[in-house]
């Protein structure tokens, strides 16, 4: 199969079969109460989202595992560790989720409990990348276009990676349709790079990406119908950063997933001045928050934020 009919040809599954289950799975949702708590000191324009049901990535994710599955032909060991990555950060989501919202227990997991399982999830990935492929432990360097090796310090790295990318889409999934749009184009990014590099199981399992965010889309656009939750965005951050270690290129993560970094840059350099100097830099953080309560429209924010994606995309597949 053409390699470019086949990242198209999954991202259609992905999207008809999201498509399908949003019908059946809102309704579900609604019923065992899994509505959203708006936090008062948001933006208020936000309180009128209070009571839409939560935890929609159960569909994504559902809709990945059937695609790849199809598409894959089955299951081999590389699509195997890039849905079990995908599930298992779901899976800490979704019971972070269930318990807040389904529960009504606020605290959910604590954030030392998500860390470990993040950890853990990593180390995994790690150890089969570095005994797999043909590369080890060495690291693609984009701009210096040659590897580096980095023995022992792998492990730690690939760690680094998944964590912060797991909670960078979790941070940007604030506003309707932000995280899910911006997931969607940096997916399809990868597809096209992992095609353009023979890395099959990447390109099939980030296209299936792709054509579920844009599924979701249909049900979290303004106003959303539903929110993915942590179920969600945590499954699709451990999704962008394995498929990144699977294809050698976690170091282009950062610059074409650039608007997850700066929505956790704003909250880091939220907190550290907040700390030592008792003043904000911005007037909420994330930063998608500073730029509606500056005056912008929810819709205006997310399409600004996409066309930057896009941008940045444009310019990772340039530098490699």
């Amino acid at each position: 199969m053409d390699g470019h009919f086949q990242i198209i040809l999954t991202i259609i599954i992905a999207f008809v079969i999201t498509a399908i289950l949003g019908p059946v799975t809102i309704p579900i949702l609604h019923k065992i109460k899994a509505g959203q708590s708006i936090r008062e000191e948001g933006p208020k324009a936000h309180q009128v989202k209070a009571g839409t049901p939560t935890m929609g990535g159960i569909m994504i994710i559902l809709a990945v595992i059937i695609t790849c599955v199809t598409i894959g032909h089955g299951l081999n060991a590389d699509m195997g560790i890039l849905l079990l990555s995908f599930v298992l950060c779901g899976l800490i989501g979704f019971c972070d989720d269930f318990i807040k919202v389904v529960k009504k227990r606020n605290l959910g997991l604590t954030a030392l409990q998500k860390l470990i399982f993040q950890i853990i999830i990593a180390i995994i990935i790690a150890v089969y990348q570095a005994k797999v492929s043909v590369y080890g432990t060495s690291v693609y360097i984009p701009i210096w276009k040659n590897y580096i090796d980095l023995g022992w310090f792998y492990i730690p790295f690939i760690a680094f990676v998944l964590v912060a990318a797991v909670n960078a889409v979790n941070l940007t999934d604030g506003l309707d349709g932000l995280a899910s749009g911006c997931t969607a184009i940096v997916a399809l990014f990868f597809a096209i790079v992992g095609n353009a590099t023979g890395c099959t199981s990447p390109t099939v399992f980030t296209a299936a990406i792709a054509g579920a965010c844009i599924g979701f889309l249909l049900f979290n656009h303004y106003p959303a119908k539903v929110f993915m939750g942590d179920t969600g965005s945590l499954a699709l951050g451990g999704a962008l950063a394995t498929a990144a270690v699977m294809m050698n290129i976690e170091m282009i993560l950062p610059l074409a997933g650039g608007i997850f970094v700066v929505e956790v840059l704003s909250v880091i350099i939220q907190v550290v001045s907040f700390k030592t100097r008792g003043k904000r830099v911005f007037k909420m953080a994330p930063l998608h928050h500073h730029f509606e309560l500056s005056g912008w429209k929810e819709t205006k924010v997310v399409a600004v934020f996409w066309t930057i994606t896009l941008i940045l995309c444009v310019l990772s597949m340039l530098i490699l």
